[in-house]
């Protein structure tokens, strides 16, 4: 499914309103900066490519909003743009890589006027949307060739279509994976806090007709332990030079888990989600959000008033409890410093 795309007859972009699944499926127009900002804080949008497809798009819808021919006064409103954006989420790196790229769109075109350097960020916006498409289909065949015939997979959080421009990460590589028969069945971890596993990634097994069974976060061990999880495969928002994943609270423990009863754990990432910038998973920054994610399931309140609330949105997996990261360009299997270098391209 379409993710977001822009419309070049609004010049704005359109996106799912992934608030709103599995209930309703409804198509929404961000058409300023502070709307494309407040899709990624409130996650409308979310998924670290995705986020970093709508980034890119926000830069252009921002640069379509400037009036006048000034260059000088462009570039100044320019950085407001990129400013607002890089303040929405810290920890999925694809958002500040898609950045960069469109800030290298303006020094290269720095020679055309205002009009022309505005359209040459509107391309590369519908570029980098064509790109992760592509990418995440290679990824799916390269991850594909490492499970058997019937292997039973559980995934954690949402790595799907909704989490990218299409395809997906994890579930792209679970969807190449079950076209080639080696797929039996999908085991999704519902979430918690948000619920991303319930709600999105058994949406999109169902829409798809992949065998698909919901599964408390904390029945893992127990599912393992009954010989039902064959891999485990999920995505990445950042990932360290070293191979330190972080990604969806609760991502750790399952690692953990999977080790314990010998189940190969996989992550599934574009080379971007790799920050050859940070040593180890300890620099990567890790958002904390909203107690209210906690507090409540939708409007319903859970817990008592007055009690203290801790809600890190991602924590961080060690390279050596994974198995391999899959990327567009192979597998690093096991990850480490030298393997993730040869990947790099």
């Amino acid at each position: 499914m379409d993710t977001l795309r822009w419309l070049d007859e609004e010049n704005c972009i359109e996106l799912i309103d992934q608030t709103l699944l599995p209930g309703k499926f409804k198509y929404i127009k961000a058409k300023s900066i502070e709307a494309v900002a407040k899709a990624i804080e409130i996650l409308q949008v979310r998924g670290a490519p995705a986020i970093g497809v709508m980034a890119a798009m926000g830069v252009a819808l921002g640069a379509t909003k400037f009036r006048g021919k000034d260059k000088e006064k462009f570039y100044e409103y320019m950085e407001t743009v990129f400013e607002r954006i890089e303040r929405t989420r810290p920890t999925a790196v694809n958002l500040f890589w898609a950045l960069e790229r469109q800030r290298g769109i303006i020094a290269k075109n720095a020679g055309k006027d205002v009009a022309g350097i505005t359209a040459a960020l509107i391309e590369e916006g519908k570029k980098m949307r064509v790109e992760d498409i592509k990418i995440n289909k290679r990824m799916g065949a390269n991850g594909a060739k490492l499970l058997k015939k019937g292997s039973r997979v559980m995934t954690h959080c949402n790595a799907g279509s909704l989490a990218t421009a299409d395809y997906g990460t994890a579930l792209g590589v679970i969807r190449a994976a079950y076209a080639k028969g080696r797929i039996e069945r999908v085991y999704a971890d519902e979430t918690r806090p948000r619920l991303q596993g319930a709600m999105l990634t058994a949406f999109e097994m169902v829409q798809e007709g992949i065998p698909c069974s919901l599964n408390c976060d904390n029945a893992a061990a127990t599912l393992m332990a009954r010989g039902m999880i064959d891999a485990v495969i999920v995505g990445a928002d950042r990932i360290a030079a070293n191979g330190d994943t972080a990604n969806k609270i609760g991502t750790y423990s399952l690692a953990i888990v999977s080790k314990a009863h010998k189940v190969p754990f996989y992550v599934a990432a574009p080379i971007s989600t790799i920050d050859y910038s940070l040593k180890s998973g300890a620099e990567i920054p890790i958002e904390e959000r909203d107690g209210d994610e906690v507090r409540k399931i939708g409007r319903e309140v859970i817990c008592p008033d007055g009690v203290d609330i801790v809600n890190y949105a991602f924590d961080v997996t060690p390279a050596k409890l994974i198995a391999g990261i899959i990327t567009e360009n192979g597998v690093a299997a096991p990850p480490n410093r030298k393997n993730l270098a040869k990947l790099r391209k």
